[in-house]
């Protein structure tokens, strides 16, 4: 049986004065585009409906949006001090060891050399290792690839921040 209510915390996200929605966005994106256009489509039946939007904005977005996207985002292995949403997001990296964090510091330092921004990956769930893999992986994608992974990487850390703000009652 399917409920015709919209969740709770979705009602409260959608009832949100403008400014506070703006504000609960931008700390899930930091692409003023994507923020603009999600809160246009206000109000949402269904968090789907959210997430399809916010894949559709994230589409969208110019290379200068996302290079705006990206510069909200802390380098893997160096959450924001105090920003308990990027040391949630990274807490793979928190228990590797001194040798695996110099390596990501070493890679981190490569990569943004390269392609003039932060590595970027979903890391939730990811083991220190794995994101270590990953950035030696991408480090040898074009620009354009590389991207286009950025914008995907980006999405999939919108979803779950969407999702916290909007399925907690």
């Amino acid at each position: 049986m399917t409920s015709t209510s919209t969740p709770p915390g979705l009602a409260r996200f959608n009832a949100l004065e403008e400014h506070a929605a703006c504000a609960a966005l931008y700390e899930a994106c930091a692409a003023t585009a994507w923020a603009r256009r999600l809160l246009a489509a206000r109000p949402y039946a269904t968090p789907a409906d959210l997430y399809a939007a916010s894949d559709a904005a994230m589409a969208e977005l110019t290379v200068v949006d996302l290079e705006e996207a990206m510069a909200g985002h802390p380098p893997i292995g160096r959450p924001e001090p105090g920003d308990p949403t990027s040391a949630r997001e990274q807490r793979g990296m928190a228990g590797a060891s001194e040798g695996l964090k110099a390596e990501m510091l070493e890679l981190n330092l490569a990569y943004q050399e390269k392609f003039g921004h932060v590595f970027l990956i979903c890391a939730t769930g990811r083991t220190g290792e794995q994101m270590r893999d990953a950035v030696k992986e991408r480090i040898g994608n074009s620009p354009e690839e590389e991207r286009e992974i950025v914008r995907t990487e980006l999405g999939k850390i919108n979803r779950i921040r969407l999702a916290r703000l909007v399925e907690e009652d």
